[in-house]
């Protein structure tokens, strides 16, 4: 008995499937997860090309890293973390230059644009007024998107950068 289309289809979607399977592993890299587990706690990685953004914690203060993967190193912030600020979630773009960090200080949540070059450190108001929760970085800097929450709902916001 000669097969028909769909148990064709169904034969070659199934030879697909295992045959994705079979690729490469992934493979951890242990120098650098060495170097990650000795600085604390780590949290909301966030990656771009070269970089690694993530909040690491240790003695009850935490901070946000940024580690260029190439070297394996992590990168001086200056003026970026406070001892006084929590970081809540963090994005870097694709140059490491930009940074952006949703952060709760004094009471308040806001965002902050951290530029690395400048070692300058800029407040992005929300409008119409929210309360930024989370934020992804594009990959060339110049647009985010921001979970806000309002009026006890979640929104989008899109953020064009200078």
């Amino acid at each position: 008995m000669t097969p028909g289309p769909l148990q064709l289809a169904t034969a070659w979607a199934t030879a697909l499937l295992l045959g994705g399977c079979s690729g490469a592993m992934p493979v951890p890299l242990p120098a650098l997860n060495r170097q990650l587990e000795q600085a604390g706690t780590s949290r909301e990685p966030a990656l771009a090309d070269r970089w690694m953004a993530l909040i690491s914690g240790r003695g009850g203060r935490e901070q946000v890293l940024l580690l260029d993967l190439q070297r394996q190193l992590p990168v001086p912030l200056p003026g970026l973390n406070r001892p006084d600020a929590q970081p809540l979630s963090v994005a870097v773009d694709d140059s490491g230059d930009r940074i952006t960090v949703v952060r709760q200080l004094e009471g308040r949540t806001e965002l902050v644009l951290y530029r690395r070059s400048l070692a300058s450190l800029q407040v992005i108001p929300m409008v119409p007024a929210g309360v930024p929760h989370q934020v992804s970085l594009r990959a060339d800097g110049r647009e985010l998107a921001v979970q806000v929450s309002r009026n006890g709902l979640w929104q989008v916001d899109l953020i064009r950068l200078p």
